[in-house]
């Protein structure tokens, strides 16, 4: 029995390959405690899983909480306040009160090693010898000067470091790419996680006879890699949502689509185009620039357990400070008095009376209308608040990338996504609301479903020679099939036009024009096109779809209408009906009259 689990702010979702799901509450200080019990409930308390696929926000609560590991960060002599310095660009350009985020490094523990490699890679100055750390420190980033051109020297350092017993993160096993900023800032925070991650993810090893982990580029690798890379998971939990929402919208007739993940601490939007995710090569996460693989996955913290509030101007404003698990919203009866986004949907009559939650029980409605009434505010200006935040949301993926959302689906899934979807996709006009089998657990069901993945990255020096580039992604290539074998394997290419600073990812150079004008609105024809750096991503598919689980009978009808499932309640606003898709399982949202079909 294979199994995929993810691990929520609020619940703690597992499906496994005969369709069976179960919802249990997170255990926030010890999260593998609410992985282990939710497998249990589906395999037996005796009995373990073929494969446990799950997703985690171990990696992302240790960042954003800022509850890592104690760093000492080794650099290239004159570089250590690299980290600090940063980039010329400020967190908000208009706001001079806005401050970077605190570096994960304190001064003291910057150290420095001379020796010098040139902008080719070549050596200039041979390695100095390597400082001695303090016995406090728990884990080391090293990251030398251009290393990704010529790994020498940091290998050097990083194999004295390890024989004095370093827990050692090295930029070019983790971030071999140029800027030196970004690589500096990505290996840190390798390095601040992994004691944290590798604890979690050695305290499930066993719990299967293969046991992986999603990664943010929507991938499985081996928990062992897991453990060694926690950077990659950054994005572990929405992935999984994005790689099983992607396949719903194709499989019912929308492969152009924004996947809509609302939980109960956040929501995540990602846009869809030929039935492929985007992907990202650099995310930012709690203020830090991260390069590493990614889906472009764009996060708010809004969600069912987002708190509603009047603020000192007396705007009323909903999240980013979420109930949690504990004590969660006022209507579960476990302690909550503030009200949120849950509360309003229960008062507003769009979450049945009495329902109940797994592991929750009976959702009370009084408690409820207390918590709104002793805030003063009202279940309607609560759902409308966070629907425009994430109507904005759903823009920052589409309009804000030169692409027109009337023409998309919105794939709703997440325990609270169905509750709010015909209102987003009746506000930027989009052609359909599609809700998953499963929809409530579907980032479960991504998990379980996932490919496993193997990605490789590398500056390429030629700019815009490109004399031997085929080369170079026919080496990068045989590379990914070697350490996934069997897998298909795609190449990539990272462009700009001479001048500029930032790059697009596109298939070879050629396409990089016409992404340049999509994105940009314009292209300039006589401008030499820059590579930067080459990518290859083996993907090994697996041998379980999302719609190869077994999919019960789902209700159709015009709203309004309340339509309560076991993992998630869809509300279907008046002027959409509900149809089933024939094949999908999905459950398919049009306005009436609209004449959309899937």
């Amino acid at each position: 029995m294979r199994v995929g689990v993810d691990t929520g702010g609020t619940f703690t979702d597992v499906v496994a390959e005969d369709g069976r799901i179960t919802k249990v509450p997170s255990t926030p200080g010890d999260p593998g405690q609410a992985v282990l019990a939710g497998t249990a409930a589906l395999v037996g308390a005796e009995a373990q899983p073929s494969v446990l696929a799950h997703g985690t926000t171990v990696a992302t609560n240790a960042l954003l909480e800022r509850s890592g590991a104690r760093v000492a960060l080794v650099t290239t002599d004159g570089f250590a306040d690299v980290i600090e310095i940063a980039r010329q660009d400020r967190p908000s350009l208009y706001d001079p009160w806005a401050d970077r985020p605190t570096p994960l490094v304190p001064r003291d523990l910057r150290f420095e090693v001379g020796g010098r490699l040139g902008p080719d890679g070549a050596e200039v100055e041979q390695v100095g010898p390597v400082p001695d750390l303090p016995d406090d420190v728990e884990a080391v980033a090293v990251c030398l000067l251009h290393s990704d051109l010529n790994p020498t020297h940091e290998r050097a350092v990083s194999h004295e470091l390890e024989r004095r017993g370093h827990d050692v993160s090295v930029s070019i096993d983790v971030s071999p790419q140029f800027r030196e900023y970004e690589r500096t800032i990505t290996t840190v925070v390798n390095a601040y996680l992994r004691p944290a991650c590798r604890s979690y993810l050695d305290s499930l090893a066993d719990a299967a006879d293969d046991v992986v982990v999603m990664t943010s580029a929507g991938g499985l690798v081996p928990v062992s890699l897991g453990a060694a890379l926690p950077v990659s998971l950054l994005l572990s939990g929405p992935a999984g949502g994005v790689l099983a929402a992607a396949d719903a919208a194709m499989a019912s007739g929308f492969p152009d689509a924004v996947t809509f993940d609302m939980g109960g601490t956040s929501t995540d939007v990602c846009l869809v185009q030929n039935g492929v995710p985007a992907p990202a090569g650099e995310r930012t996460v709690a203020g830090f620039p991260i390069r590493q693989p990614s889906l472009d996955v764009h996060t708010i913290g809004a969600g069912g357990g987002s708190i509603a509030a009047v603020d000192s101007g007396g705007a009323l404003v909903v999240g980013p400070r979420s109930a949690g698990a504990v004590p969660g919203p006022a209507c579960y009866g476990a302690g909550g008095i503030e009200p949120t986004v849950t509360d309003a949907n229960l008062v507003a009559g769009r979450l049945p009376v009495h329902a109940e939650l797994p592991g929750i029980g009976h959702l009370d409605p009084e408690l409820a209308a207390s918590a709104l009434d002793r805030a003063g505010v009202t279940a309607e200006g609560i759902l409308a608040v966070v629907n425009a935040a994430m109507e904005q949301a759903v823009r920052t993926v589409t309009v804000a990338r030169g692409v027109d959302p009337a023409g998309l689906a919105l794939v709703a899934f997440g325990g609270a996504g169905p509750l709010h979807a015909c209102a987003i996709a009746e506000a930027l006009g989009l052609v359909a609301v599609v809700i998953p089998a499963r929809a409530g657990v579907l980032s479960a069901v991504g998990c379980l479903t996932a490919p496993r993945q193997h990605d490789l990255v590398r500056t390429w020096l030629g700019g815009a020679d490109q004399t031997g580039l085929d080369a170079a992604l026919k080496t990068m290539a045989d590379g990914g099939r070697a350490a996934l074998p069997g897998a298909e394997v795609t190449t990539s290419v990272e462009c700009r036009y001479a001048g500029q600073s930032h790059e697009l990812r596109v298939a070879t150079p050629a396409a990089f024009a016409a992404e340049h004008e999509r994105r940009n609105g314009y292209a300039r024809p006589d401008t030499p096109v820059e590579v930067m750096a080459i990518r290859a991503t083996a993907r090994l598919a697996s041998s379980l779809r999302p719609a190869d689980l077994p999919v019960a009978t789902r209700t159709a009808g015009l709203g309004p209408l309340v339509i309560a499932e076991p993992d998630c309640t869809i509300w279907v606003a008046d002027g959409w009906r509900a149809d089933p898709h024939p094949t999908s399982g999905a459950l398919v949202l049009t306005r009436v009259g609209s004449g959309v079909t899937s």
